[in-house]
């Protein structure tokens, strides 16, 4: 038993290393979110025959950068989405609520899918600031550190 609660404490404490550097951007996410995270360039000159490409925010890019540099990524990220049968933004959001400590792996392959597949599908990092998925994930790790720990 003893052993089980140490393992736990550990547990929780590399989960707080993981996390806390992300939790800056939260008061971004929440003012951004329901709302595209990019807008699309057109210049001068531009025609119906001109490609657009988005543009980022700043903070969104610092915050990919953060997270694509964390312990947090999880490269198979799609096992997650066959696993756990998720089709859809409101799966995410149901997955994401009812999480705990034992769903962890879950938060990551959801918060990977969005900012590692961000690199190749780039509409993704827009759609995670915009259907919330960033902030409720980064929130329902807050609250599980929480529980288990002391408020940060």
């Amino acid at each position: 038993m003893v052993q089980a609660t140490e393992y736990r404490q550990k547990l929780i404490e590399e989960y707080k290393q993981e996390v806390i550097p992300l939790l800056r951007y939260v008061p971004w996410l929440e003012e951004h979110s329901g709302k595209p995270g990019s807008t699309n360039y057109r210049g001068q000159g531009f025609t119906e025959h001109t490609m657009s490409f988005p543009v980022y925010d700043s903070t969104l890019m610092s915050f990919i950068r953060d997270a694509s540099g964390s312990v947090l990524m999880d490269r198979n990220y799609n096992y997650v989405y066959t696993r756990k049968k998720i089709r859809n933004h409101e799966d995410e959001r149901k997955l994401i609520a009812a999480a705990g400590v034992n769903e962890w792996d879950t938060l990551r392959g959801i918060l990977s899918k969005y900012v590692l597949g961000g690199r190749t599908r780039s509409i993704l990092w827009s759609k995670g600031v915009q259907e919330r998925i960033f902030l409720l994930v980064l929130e329902q790790m807050r609250k599980i550190i929480e529980y288990w720990d002391k408020p940060m």
